[in-house]
C-alpha cells in the first residue's frame, strides 16, 4: 500500500487549504489599502473624479492585486505541501546537456 502524499492526504490538504485562505483573507485586506492608497493618489493629483473612474479604480486594483496575491498563494501552496516533487519529468533522461 503506498502512502499519500502531498494534498492526495485529505489532513495535509485541510491545513494547506486553511492556510490559503488565511493568507487570501489578509491579502484583501492589504488589496483594500492598496485600493484606498490609489483613490487618494489620484484625488490630489487629478482632483474630483466622476463616480465610474472611482468604481473602475476600485475593481482595477483590488482584482490585479488579488490575482497577483492568488496566483502566489498557490505556488506557495503547491511548493509547501510537496505537491511539486510528485510530478513526474518524462524527458529528463532525454536531455543532452552540454560540457
Amino acid at each position: 500500500m503506498t502512502r499519500k502524499q502531498a494534498l492526495d492526504d485529505p489532513q495535509i490538504a485541510a491545513t494547506a487549504w486553511a492556510r490559503f485562505r488565511r493568507i487570501m483573507v489578509w491579502m484583501a485586506g492589504g488589496g483594500a489599502l492598496c485600493v484606498i492608497a490609489s483613490l487618494i493618489f489620484l484625488r490630489l493629483w487629478a482632483g474630483p473624479m466622476p463616480i465610474h473612474m472611482v468604481i473602475a479604480t476600485i475593481l482595477g486594483v483590488w482584482l490585479t492585486f488579488m490575482l497577483g496575491t492568488g496566483l502566489m498563494a498557490l505556488v506557495f501552496l503547491s511548493s509547501g505541501t510537496g505537491h511539486d516533487e510528485q510530478v513526474i519529468d518524462r524527458i529528463k533522461d532525454e536531455v543532452i546537456e552540454n560540457e
